[in-house]
């Protein structure tokens, strides 16, 4: 089991690849280089434990598929292919790269090879999107890495000695720490300004992933499909893998996403943990003009789209009647398409399903297009739950973001419920963080809100449930401040004792004022 003295661990080595490309390649390439190489690591071990187990099934003990001629392994390609959606021969698994990289003149090569290779294993089979592209960002010849050939390959030959060196369990369903989320997390970390800004995307912190998935997840113990239409590196789906995955192998995983770089990641990610390539299907595309699972509806959505994102909206003949944005009768505004991705996941959402959605507050108070929407959302009662969150949770995020919660038939009162999570969390250097999987010993933030959510109850200046009539009336305003009343924590002043106070000093004023005007009249005298 991976625990958090492994992590630590683990974040030392990346900072140890670090300081190797210092100075020769920025965040965003070094990212594609490290999780690229740990992908290698991790298809090449799992095949290989797969495989093992087989021959050891079959009564072949000591079968050690690693030390397996090529020649004879080709003869199992298809079925493995067929199983596991990829194919690697012996003398191209990382163990054996690994072992000559340092005096592999031609690193390079092998590697493009190899890689080329595990893509085309696929080819023709129902596994060749899942598998095409998925070492795209992984740029041999990258004159950034250095001038010459050699130069290159002693970089290639540092980040692969330092990824076998990392303690990465094949059995990621079982562990404490999510080795390859994590990895990911601190790399974005270490290098998000960067990445923020070259790489086009925003991570979710893990526990606001879990938030978003033990809350989608309740009171629903028949989840066959989870969705993400704007699903990044696939850590919001995959936080159903460890919530119910265990209980559910069949679980199918769906999200579509616009940045080429980040739906690899996504679909290795995928991979990385242990999930079957026909239990997966991430496509590549602009989920509001190009929707590529229209018609198709999901037990559980989960989802962080990117706030204020400007798109077409009105200026696009066709979207009014687009049957995702229709029934609410306008359009999210051109300036921000948060509420255009909501219309969007409530369309897909399946009878008896509920959807957790991360959202830029303006969304719940703005007026105009977006105040009819949330009116359309009121009168048809998808409106669940809305959670305001602590403020500097997400990077590159300082606002304090909100959790709205839609429910499609699945209601439980005529109410919606609000939660003030404004003071549930942790500080981390100048970053805030939900508490209870970080640290041992503290609060546990995290089951304070999703407990909140399923009692559904009043607790003073913390929740509170509004009738969507009173919402309406007031502007449609979904704003947890305008319900939830904070606590007045200021010193409470009893104004009587004061005056009494203030009273008791003008007298003895007066007193002295007397008695100083009886010294002046005797000096006088």
């Amino acid at each position: 089991m991976a625990t958090r003295s492994e992590r630590d661990e683990l974040h030392k080595t990346i900072w140890a690849i670090a300081n190797k490309l210092r100075g020769k390649v920025d965040g965003w390439d070094f990212k594609a280089y490290v999780l690229g190489t740990i992908f290698y690591r991790y298809i090449s071990e799992n095949l290989t434990s797969y495989i093992n187990k087989m021959q050891e099934d079959a009564g072949e003990d000591d079968f050690d598929y690693t030390t397996f001629p090529d020649e004879y392994a080709e003869e199992a390609k298809e079925q493995l292919v067929a199983e596991k959606g990829f194919f690697i021969l012996p003398s191209q698994l990382f163990c054996n790269v690994a072992a000559k990289a340092e005096t592999d003149e031609n690193l390079n090569e092998t590697l493009a090879k190899t890689f080329r290779a595990i893509e085309a294993s696929a080819v023709g089979s129902d596994a060749e999107y899942k598998i095409r592209g998925l070492f795209s960002d992984f740029i041999v010849d990258n004159s950034k890495l250095g001038i010459t050939v050699a130069d290159r390959n002693k970089v290639f030959a540092a980040v692969i000695s330092k990824v076998k060196e990392m303690k990465l369990s094949q059995n990621l369903q079982d562990n404490e720490i999510d080795t390859f989320g994590d990895t990911y997390e601190f790399l974005m970390q270490m290098y998000a300004a960067n990445a923020g800004k070259s790489g086009g995307e925003f991570f979710t912190p893990q526990e606001v992933s879990q938030v978003l998935a033990r809350i989608a997840a309740w009171d629903n113990e028949n989840i066959d499909s989870v969705y993400d239409p704007a699903c990044g590196s696939g850590s919001l789906l995959l936080k159903f893998n460890k919530i119910i995955g265990k209980n559910n192998p069949n679980l199918r995983y769906y999200g579509q996403e616009i940045n080429p770089t980040t739906y690899n990641l996504c679909r290795i990610n995928m991979f990385l943990h242990n999930i079957n390539f026909n239990n997966f299907d991430i496509q590549l595309g602009d989920t509001l003009l190009n929707p590529l699972h229209l018609g198709m509806e999901f037990d559980a959505i989960v989802s962080n789209p990117p706030y204020s994102l400007r798109w077409i909206g009105k200026d696009s003949p066709i979207l009014i009647n687009d049957e995702r944005y229709s029934p609410a009768g306008v359009l999210a505004p051109q300036k921000a398409a948060d509420l255009a991705f909501t219309m969007h996941m409530l369309y897909h959402l399946k009878e008896g399903g509920t959807c957790a959605i991360v959202e830029f507050p303006g969304v719940l108070y703005r007026s105009g297009t977006e105040k009819q929407i949330r009116e359309y959302l009121l009168n048809g009662n998808y409106v669940d739950t809305v959670i305001q969150l602590p403020a500097n949770l997400f990077f590159g995020v300082s606002i304090a973001t909100c959790i709205i919660v839609l429910r499609k038939g699945r209601r439980r009162d005529g109410n919606v419920l609000f939660i003030d999570a404004t003071k549930l969390c942790g500080k981390d250097g100048n970053k805030n963080y939900l508490r209870g999987e970080r640290k041992e010993n503290e609060p546990n933030d995290m089951d304070t809100i999703v407990d909140a959510y399923i009692k559904r109850e009043e607790v003073n200046h913390f929740t509170a449930l509004v009738s969507v009539d009173k919402i309406i009336a007031n502007d449609c305003n979904l704003s947890v401040s305008s319900y939830v009343e904070q606590e007045d924590t200021r010193e409470k002043i009893d104004i009587m004792a004061v005056n009494k106070d203030i009273v008791k000093v003008v007298n003895d004023v007066n007193k002295l004022r007397e008695k100083v005007n009886g010294f002046i009249e005797e000096m006088e005298g």
